[in-house]
C-alpha cells in the first residue's frame, strides 16, 4: 500500500504493478489524496486512471484506494466508476471509502471536510447508503439525505459481480468506523495498531455484525500496517534512520529481517487478520519487495 500523494507518477506505478502482480503479492492498494498534509507538494497520479490501469494491465491482483475520502468521491461517481473498473479487472477492486481528514488538500481545492467529526461521519454513512442501494438495486429509488439525496437513481449497466464490488471501511474507531463497517461494508481493514488492540476490535465486530443480523464470515478482516524489512535488523532499522523506531514499534510496526517479519504477520494473523497491506512508504524499493517475496511470503503459506 503506497501514498499516491508523495511523488506517484506513471513510472512508479508501472514498475509497482509489474512487482506486486508478478512477485505473489496478494494484491496492490494506494491512498487518494491530492496532497501530503504539509510540505512540498509532489507527483499525486489521479485516482481512477491508476486503477484503470491496474484492470488491464496486471492479471490477478487486487486493488483500491485506502481510503477515498467521500468529500471529493461522490458516492454516485465512486461507485460507477467503481464498477466499470471491476467489471473491466474481472472482479478484482475494492472500493474503499472514508470520512475524509486532511485539511490542507480540502482548503487548497475547494473541497468542503465540514466543521465536526459528527457531520461528517454522518455524510459518509449516507454515501455509503448511496453505493449501496447503487449496487444492489434492479429498479429505481428514491433515497432522501441531506448530502446525497438520490432520485430515481439505478445505475446500469449492473454491476457483473452479484451485490457489486466489496465496499472496505478503514480505522479502528470503535464509536463510529466499525459500526458503519458492520452495518455497510464486506471488509474492515484496520490502521497501524498492535495485534492486542486488533482483536479487541475484531471481537466488537463480531457483536456489531450480529446486531445487524450477520454472521462473522460476511465480513473480511484486513490491516493496513508499516513493514520494513531488510536482509538483516540493521539494515531494516536504516531504513528509518531518523524516525522514532520505539515509537513505531509501540503502534506495532513491523520492523526487521525476514523472519522478524513473517513473525510480526503471524502475530495478526493469530487475532483474525486475513490480510495485511505493507505500508510501503519508499516507492521505489522494489528490492525490498524482492526480499518480502521471496523470504517472508514463503513463510506465510
Amino acid at each position: 500500500m503506497i501514498e499516491g500523494q508523495a511523488g506517484l507518477n506513471w513510472a512508479r506505478w508501472k514498475r509497482l504493478a509489474e512487482a506486486a502482480d508478478g512477485l505473489g503479492f496478494a494484491g496492490l492498494f494506494r491512498s487518494d489524496h491530492f496532497t501530503t498534509p504539509s510540505g512540498p507538494l509532489e507527483d499525486s497520479l489521479e485516482l481512477w486512471a491508476s486503477f484503470t490501469y491496474l484492470a488491464t494491465a496486471t492479471k490477478r491482483i487486487e486493488f483500491g484506494a485506502l481510503v477515498s475520502p467521500i468529500g471529493w468521491r461522490n458516492p454516485v461517481i465512486a461507485a460507477w466508476s467503481a464498477t466499470a473498473i471491476d467489471d473491466l479487472s474481472g472482479g478484482r477492486f475494492r472500493l474503499g471509502l472514508g470520512a475524509g481528514w486532511q485539511e490542507r488538500e480540502h482548503r487548497n481545492y475547494g473541497f468542503d471536510l465540514l466543521e465536526t467529526l459528527d457531520e461528517r461521519f454522518a455524510r459518509l454513512e449516507e454515501a455509503l447508503n448511496v453505493v449501496s442501494h447503487l449496487f444492489q438495486s434492479d429498479e429505481p429509488f428514491d433515497l432522501p439525505g441531506t448530502y446525497f439525496p438520490i432520485h430515481e437513481g439505478l445505475m446500469l449497466p449492473r454491476p457483473s459481480r452479484p451485490g457489486g464490488p466489496p465496499i472496505v471501511v478503514g480505522g479502528n474507531g470503535p464509536k463510529r468506523t466499525l459500526p458503519l463497517a458492520a452495518k455497510y461494508a464486506q471488509e474492515w481493514n484496520g490502521v497501524l495498531t498492535t495485534p492486542e488492540t486488533y482483536k479487541e476490535r475484531n471481537a466488537l465486530l463480531d457483536s456489531l455484525l450480529a446486531e445487524q443480523g450477520r454472521i462473522p464470515e460476511s465480513l473480511k478482516r484486513t490491516l493496513m500496517h508499516r513493514v520494513v524489512i531488510g536482509k538483516t535488523e540493521q539494515d531494516a532499522l536504516a531504513k528509518v534512520a531518523g524516525a522514532d523506531v520505539e515509537a513505531l514499534k509501540q503502534r506495532g510496526a513491523i520492523i526487521g529481517d525476514p523472519s522478524q517479519v513473517a513473525a510480526g504477520l503471524h502475530a495478526f494473523a493469530e487475532v483474525g487478520c486475513s490480510h495485511v497491506q505493507a505500508h510501503w512508504l519508499d516507492m521505489d524499493d522494489i528490492d525490498g519487495l524482492e526480499l518480502l517475496s521471496s523470504q517472508v511470503l514463503p513463510q506465510l503459506v
